[in-house]
């Protein structure tokens, strides 16, 4: 039986197609792709944006030992409404993904009760304790797509200088959360005048840049291919962009939030815009926005973190860093990139999923004859006003809760099969 997805208008990046086709899929696959396809089954697009499944490579589902904030089911789920079909998830749970074992037990309840490809993450130390290697390469045996201590950062550079090496000999990425711990000390908002104003115990923006700096100086040093994570500070894009011209095997992401909000957010004490590294100065903001139009980003990623309203309902300093984005993802890099012409659509599209993809390597993100069916539909013109109370996240922690945002996920297939809506 196949599946004609009609009259949408298709943008696949990776071909370079950006015009009304069809799309017939045959089971779990794509059998064609052209004009005036007929099926067993149609589903008209008319009005829609048909592209490849959105892929987020920097997702937490806190399963196992935290599934009171997100679980595999619920967070693929979340990611299903959304419009994504390929996630990565961080290693930062209890106990943590740093064994053979723990990477199989992630990929077996993905089997077991995802509705979308989960692909995990391991951890690069120990326990992320930054002291003892793991053992990449049976790591990527059963299914580690990259190594990361994200949640911190290895604070010996001795330690990640031979995790680099490992790295590189086991052909991993190593995604870096970029923070000097020392510097950090408990700063729970960005240092300036808010956080003076506020009484908030505040890190300046040097805790992210100089392990920016270090670490793209230690990919350069052993040759080892490294991801930054949420990048939000000027200097942090400046230090990328002139590593990537030294010829660095570096990618970068930034997230909505650091182009949709500055430390303002902070003046109501509200948790929610709680996050690490934290919404820094309008220059800032200026300063991603344009290095996300000049292509100093590879990809858009969400840090998608859950946390209990009990764990966010305390005072600022004591609330835990992240919030949730894989529901408001689409809706912001419509609204906050694409309206205002910082980003064309299909460049949006193309950093939401075979760029991505193409950093670790993840069969995801494109649409193509003989691959998997892996397909999002979207209205790019239908506004829609945030409301996490209809999320299909466990958390709350949103701080687009509100706002009105662009670019509204009507339908989102995964290996054939329709995942969202919801049956």
């Amino acid at each position: 039986m196949s599946l004609v997805i009609k009259n949408g208008h298709l943008i696949e990046p990776s071909s370079d197609v950006s015009e009304q086709m069809d799309v017939r899929i045959d089971g779990t696959q794509v059998a064609e792709i052209g004009k005036n396809l007929e099926g067993d089954e149609i589903i008209d697009a008319a009005g829609c944006i048909v592209c490849p499944g959105l892929v987020d490579i920097h997702v937490h589902f806190r399963e196992p030992g935290f599934e009171s904030k997100e679980t595999i089911a619920s967070g693929s789920r979340a990611g299903a409404h959304g419009g994504f079909t390929t996630v990565v998830t961080m290693a930062n749970t209890n106990p943590t993904i740093d064994d053979a074992g723990m990477v199989e037990f992630v990929n077996r309840r993905a089997r077991e009760t995802a509705c979308i490809k989960i692909r995990p993450t391991a951890c690069a130390t120990k326990g992320m304790e930054g002291v003892e290697m793991t053992e990449m390469a049976e790591l990527k045996s059963v299914g580690a797509v990259a190594v990361t201590d994200d949640g911190k950062d290895i604070e010996s550079s001795w330690v990640m200088r031979r995790v680099l090496e490992y790295a590189k000999m086991c052909d991993l990425v190593y995604m870096a959360h970029c923070e000097d711990p020392v510097l950090m000390a408990g700063g729970a908002m960005n240092e300036g005048y808010n956080s003076t104003r506020l009484g908030i115990p505040a890190a300046p923006k040097a805790v992210e840049e100089i392990m920016i700096e270090r670490n793209t100086r230690l990919a350069e040093l052993t040759g080892a291919a490294i991801h930054i994570q949420h990048v939000t500070s000027a200097g942090g894009v400046e230090i990328i962009r002139r590593a990537k011209a030294r010829g660095v095997r570096v990618t970068a992401e930034t997230g909505p939030h650091y182009w949709t909000f500055t430390d303002e957010a902070v003046v109501t004490f509200d948790a929610n815009a709680k996050m690490n590294p934290p919404l820094r100065e309008p220059e800032d903001v200026e300063a991603i926005k344009a290095a996300l139009a000049e292509g100093v980003f590879d990809c858009i990623a969400t840090d998608h973190a859950p946390h209990t309203p009990t764990e966010k309902d305390v005072e600022f300093a004591l609330a835990p860093f992240g919030i949730i984005g894989l529901e408001t993802s689409l809706g912001s890099v419509i609204k906050g990139l694409v309206e205002p012409g910082i980003l064309t659509i299909e460049r949006a599209i193309e950093m939401m999923t075979c760029a991505p993809a193409a950093i670790l390597g993840l069969e995801a993100g494109v649409l193509k004859v003989g691959g998997p069916a892996d397909v999002t539909l979207f209205d790019p013109e239908a506004e829609w006003i945030v409301n996490p109370d209809e999320f299909a996240s466990l958390s709350r922690n949103c701080p687009f809760k509100g706002m009105t945002l662009k670019g509204l996920v009507k339908q989102t297939l995964c290996d054939g099969e329709t995942v969202y809506p919801f049956a």
